[in-house]
């Protein structure tokens, strides 16, 4: 009987012995193809740039090309969806931004979970929106604004890169804590919403530094305030929104993501070449210039940011009575 089982045992360990090689061959090929970065919002915005700059550093570390793919809409839920329900083998990415953390405090029903869909790899970069206006806009300061809002309620139009995007939050927040009413005009994107407001259609925005810093460099949009609890000093000379606005403060930020279920292994190899890329001299420059800070977080620390943001936003979401339009 034990000979008879001798044949059989051998080749179930031959099996699992090959099994355990090829399957760290596998990792060690990771990746063997382009890996793409889901962007949940159309080109030429500050998540686009980001994305972008990073993804040209990760190819060099990786020895493969890191595509951008813009999946705008929906307030960033149809991007979110593609990336959550993709394979969870490390080819298919999605950089996450501060509607990823309000979104479950304004849509009961999302097609992912934002806390079993998707596994952490790094929190990029953080910084503040900054609140713009056109060059020749009359608006000259934050209370010129309250005023014009207080005084035609529902006149005043802020341009946003989608529902529950950080540029609607900050509209939304200043709405409630300055007791006004703007009217929100929302895009697919940072790209075609400052394109309406270079064009005078749209009043104001609340962009993110990533997205405006060139545009008031060149002197196109004038910086009124900045939304983060300090001043920035990629603007110099802007104050914040909260020295008008008692308690109003908001910053954007860029996490990468993969699905759930994307093997450790593979989590830490895309981990290392963020890392690598986000220290590059290039990179570095480009997020500074853009008015951001480079964090290059590891995937646990990126994890427990995002639990304690949708918590602190969701209160917000209820205490400020803030919902879909």
């Amino acid at each position: 009987m034990f000979a008879a089982l001798r044949v059989p045992l051998a080749r179930f360990c031959a099996i699992a012995l090959f099994s355990a090689v090829t399957g760290g061959t596998a990792m060690a090929a990771f990746p063997d193809q382009p890996v793409h970065i889901v962007v949940p919002f159309s080109p030429g915005g500050g998540t686009d740039l980001v994305s972008r700059a990073l993804g040209v550093g990760m190819s060099h570390v990786l020895g493969q090309p890191v595509v951008v793919d813009n999946r705008p809409g929906a307030g960033t839920i149809i991007g979110a969806t593609q990336v959550a329900h993709s394979k969870p083998d490390g080819y298919t990415l999605v950089m996450h931004t501060f509607a990823f953390v309000v979104n479950p405090s304004l849509h009961r029903n999302l097609p992912y979970s934002t806390d079993k869909g998707f596994a952490a790899i790094s929190l990029i970069a953080r910084g503040p929106n900054v609140l713009v206006v056109p060059a020749n806009s009359p608006f000259k300061s934050v209370k010129d604004i309250i005023d014009a809002a207080k005084a035609n309620p529902g006149k005043v139009t802020f341009a946003t890169q989608g529902i529950g995007t950080s540029a609607d939050l900050a509209g939304e927040l200043l709405d409630n804590l300055a007791k006004i009413k703007m009217t929100q005009v929302p895009f697919k994107g940072a790209g075609p919403a400052l394109t309406d407001v270079l064009g005078g259609q749209v009043q104001i925005m609340f962009g993110t530094a990533a997205a405006v810093s060139n545009l008031v460099k060149s002197g196109k949009l004038r910086a009124l305030a900045v939304t983060g609890p300090e001043p920035s000093p990629a603007f110099p000379g802007v104050p914040t929104i909260g020295q008008t606005v008692p308690g109003y403060s908001l910053e954007s930020w860029y996490g990468l993501f993969a699905p759930a279920g994307t093997p450790p292994a593979v989590i830490e190899k895309l981990h290392a070449a963020v890392v690598q890329a986000a220290h590059t001299p290039e990179f570095a420059e480009r997020i500074k210039h853009e008015g951001l800070n480079i964090t290059a977080t590891g995937p646990q620390a990126l994890d427990t940011f995002v639990h304690a943001q949708e918590k602190l936003w969701q209160k917000v979401v209820v205490e400020n009575h803030i919902e879909v339009n």
